[in-house]
């Protein structure tokens, strides 16, 4: 008997199919964010700015692609070392200008044009896609965008927004999956503020301005992402959770909610949240990253919390296409690529992890009042041959089992990316 065959019977005894897991699992998309592989830069303005808005990276380990073919070269790599369904995740940022497009336009003048070389690259892999609009590190943020009483800030933002949602379309009907848009602004101030409501109230108004642009909502799903607070703006943030929440809520059809674990207070659980919002959302997207203090975007590792955000997504049917799961994070200390396998990696093992666990046996001992076995099973599962199905799960989707996929990150950074001066 082989130690996978082992593993099957071993969860078969506790009631759980192994293979419909597995199989759930490899058709779940999670979005691959691009923004990791060059540090939050993109290629629309000059890439030594420094990030603003309340981001921020650090370290400079060598290799970062600097090109849209470099970042390309570099996910390729990524794909090849992951299993499950993938998505790409563009920030507008990400445009890629040339002389067959015209060459160089604003963020407020951003056409589909613009993303047709990301456009052609997913369809060459078989890859959905989601976008962002780009509301940071930008010469027209005053520091504030959506949120500014300057008339012409507000109003470039607000263009932007809107050819952004044209740009989510276009993303959607090539590539024949839905495209969630991410509306985040970093717009808060450092001390104090004077007023509190007029940021707010301007930021839904050119939110609403923003959404009557047309477009087909079982295509694009705009979001709305709040933030405790960020570099720069740690008195006030305009778009806070009670903020975001409560537009998603109030444009039904138009908007849904996106929670980011990384933007809440460091006691606060986001897996808590999400059953929450489930029963009153039909769908909620998710960015899943690694705060550590604060929203630092460590890479995602096989952590308690990220385990049981994947218990609540799949206790609740979220890979069903009720949770839109996507990676934010960006490590500039460590090996860029190796960071995007590492992460992507442990969000399927967390979401295999949750796949293999007895949801209904667990929720019906809880729910005829035995706790004492609810917690006993809960701890027979920590020792369950997860590892031997976790393997098995890798080599059907062609890619490496564990401790077989670093030393072909270490060899592409020592042929590829340490050449690049």
């Amino acid at each position: 008997m082989s130690q996978f065959d082992y593993a099957k019977e071993r969860y078969a005894a506790i009631g759980v199919d192994v293979e419909a897991a597995m199989e759930k699992l490899r058709h779940a998309p999670v979005s691959l964010h691009c923004w990791q592989g060059d540090d939050v830069r993109g290629f629309d303005t000059d890439p030594e700015k420094p990030l603003t808005g309340g981001i921020q990276t650090t370290g400079n380990y060598p290799g970062r692609a600097r090109t849209p073919e470099e970042l390309m070269a570099d996910i390729d790599m990524v794909l090849s070392l992951t299993p499950g369904t993938k998505k790409m995740n563009l920030h507008a940022s990400y445009a890629i200008f040339d002389e067959e497009n015209g060459g160089w336009v604003d963020r407020d003048k951003l056409e589909p044009k613009h993303f047709k070389k990301w456009v052609d690259y997913c369809k060459e892999r078989g890859l959905g896609c989601d976008f962002n609009p780009t509301f940071f590190s930008h010469p027209m943020c005053d520091p504030l965008t959506l949120a500014s009483p300057n008339e012409e800030t507000r109003r470039f933002w607000i263009e932007h927004g809107k050819a952004s949602i044209r740009i989510s379309s276009y993303l959607a009907e090539e590539l024949g999956q839905p495209c969630i848009m991410n509306i985040w602004t970093g717009d808060g101030f450092k001390d104090i503020p004077a007023d509190r409501m007029g940021p707010r109230m301007r930021y839904k108004e050119s939110m609403d301005e923003i959404l009557s642009e047309p477009f087909d909502f079982n295509k694009v799903k705009p979001c709305v992402e709040s933030k405790v607070f960020g570099i720069g703006v740690e008195a006030y943030t305009v778009g806070s959770a009670e903020y975001a929440l409560s537009y998603a809520a109030a444009n039904p059809g138009k908007c849904i909610p996106l929670m980011d674990n990384g933007h809440y207070h460091p006691t606060e659980m986001v897996s808590d949240k999400i059953p929450s919002l489930l029963t009153f959302f039909p769908e909620l997207a998710l960015h899943i990253t690694r705060p550590v203090r604060w929203d630092s975007d460590h890479v995602v590792l096989l952590d308690d919390e990220t385990k049981e955000i994947a218990k609540e997504i799949v206790r609740c049917g979220g890979l069903d296409g009720r949770v839109h799961m996507a990676l934010d994070f960006f490590d500039a200390s460590i090996n860029r690529v190796s960071a995007w396998v590492t992460g992507f990696r442990n969000v399927q093992k967390a979401l295999l992890m949750a796949l293999l666990t007895p949801m209904d046996a667990m929720k019906d001992l809880q729910d005829t009042g035995r706790f004492t076995e609810l917690m006993v099973r809960q701890e027979d599962l920590k020792t369950m041959p997860f590892g031997e199905v976790w393997n098995e799960y890798c080599r059907r989707c062609n890619v490496p089992e564990d401790g077989a996929w670093f030393d072909k990150v270490t060899e592409y950074e020592k042929n590829v990316q340490l050449k690049r001066v």
